[in-house]
């Protein structure tokens, strides 16, 4: 717990939450808290609940924007040694919920096949009030909080290309859904998340957000056996 409170103390302000898990209802919850259903609903444009999204339980200084997204090519060329082109990439703006509880804009670089696959998902958490921590082109001192898709890279100690060096896969909130194989942990400040029973802002858990993705054919590092990989999601299985 104290470990979980220090790592607490390096997110971005944000006002008081309620993190949806299994079981929860609108009216469950306000009762909790001391508040009416309908503040719920008005303070957070919600009429349902979805597990892991973040409810706030104060009036926001002005209601969530609708959610919005658009597609660019990439213009700088890829290094020579990376094995996609920038033709086969496409840069994915969308919209999202920050940890603060408020509206942000940033993008993700994904195949170009996987773009609308990629926008429906991220139009599903925005929806939920699922929040992500940081994307760019937001600038951050650790970038071990970004969610990111494509980077040319190899899988950590390999000399195999990963997946997102295909385009083809996305990290959603490392440092709340770290990976996690024997005693190895990246990123290595995030083990105040390894209690994956437990519900805090921007973790994902298989009954919550990771739908969002599994329902436009990624498949989720978490279900893996041989490590987890809590972060991760790919539309091919690696």
């Amino acid at each position: 717990m104290i470990r979980l409170l220090t790592a607490l103390l390096l997110l971005p302000p944000g006002p008081p939450v309620h993190v949806v898990r299994p079981g929860d209802t609108l009216s469950g919850v306000a009762a909790r808290y001391g508040h009416s259903v309908a503040d719920l609903r008005r303070w957070n444009g919600r009429t349902a609940l979805s597990v892991d999204g973040m409810l706030r339980l104060t009036p926001p200084a002005a209601p969530l924007p609708r959610w919005r997204t658009h597609i660019e090519p990439l213009t700088a060329p890829e290094p020579a040694h990376c094995p996609l082109r920038a033709t086969d990439l496409r840069r994915i703006w969308v919209r999202y919920l920050g940890f603060d509880g408020r509206a942000h804009d940033g993008h993700l670089t994904m195949h170009r096949t996987l773009t609308r696959p990629t926008q429906r998902a991220f139009a599903t958490l925005y929806r939920r009030r699922f929040p992500i921590m940081a994307m760019p082109p937001a600038v951050v001192p650790d970038e071990t909080v970004l969610t990111k898709g494509y980077e040319c890279r190899y899988v950590a100690g390999t000399k195999t290309w990963s997946q997102h060096a295909y385009g083809r896969a996305v990290d959603i909130n490392p440092r709340q859904n770290p990976m996690i194989r024997g005693n190895y942990l990246d990123p290595p400040n995030s083990a105040a998340w390894l209690a994956r029973d437990a519900h805090h802002p921007g973790m994902l858990h298989a009954n919550g957000a990771v739908t969002a993705f599994t329902r436009e054919g990624f498949t989720w590092g978490g279900h893996w056996t041989t490590l987890k990989d809590y972060m991760h999601f790919s539309t091919t299985g690696r």
